[in-house]
């Protein structure tokens, strides 16, 4: 499942959560929250976030772990990203593009610009999920 990913990948990557600032962005009940409850339990400081929060990117800002989860292609944008952060991107989205199928995959984070500023940033596809 992915939350329980979410944390593997923290873990085999040796990056410790106690005391982290920790934004999960999306508040399903499949990733979301249990993903927070996790870091939770991890003593990680979570704060949760959805579409509707206001101040979003300011959220993000402070997060040393951002957790992508709201099912919005590109949606957490690069400049968000406070430098140094990890980033997991749980989305599975499309998004149009001039290929044979006429979409390519993308996640909720803008890989792009976030990987200039993420010390990690999980891709889609290929990081999380399949």
């Amino acid at each position: 499942p992915p939350p329980a990913g979410c944390i593997e990948l923290l873990q085999r990557s040796g990056v410790a959560v106690r005391g982290k600032e920790c934004v999960v962005v999306g508040r399903s009940n499949i990733v979301g929250m249990p993903v927070a409850h996790m870091l939770q339990s991890m003593d990680g400081t979570v704060t949760v976030c959805h579409s509707k929060t206001t101040g979003l990117p300011a959220h993000v800002r402070r997060a040393d772990i951002v957790v992508a989860a709201i099912g919005a292609a590109e949606f957490v944008k690069g400049d968000w990203i406070k430098p140094g952060a990890i980033v997991i991107d749980v989305g599975m989205n499309t998004k149009p593009a001039d290929t044979a199928k006429g979409f390519r995959l993308c996640g909720d984070v803008d890989f792009d610009a976030a990987s200039r500023r993420a010390s990690a940033i999980t891709p889609v596809p290929g990081g999380v999920g399949p």
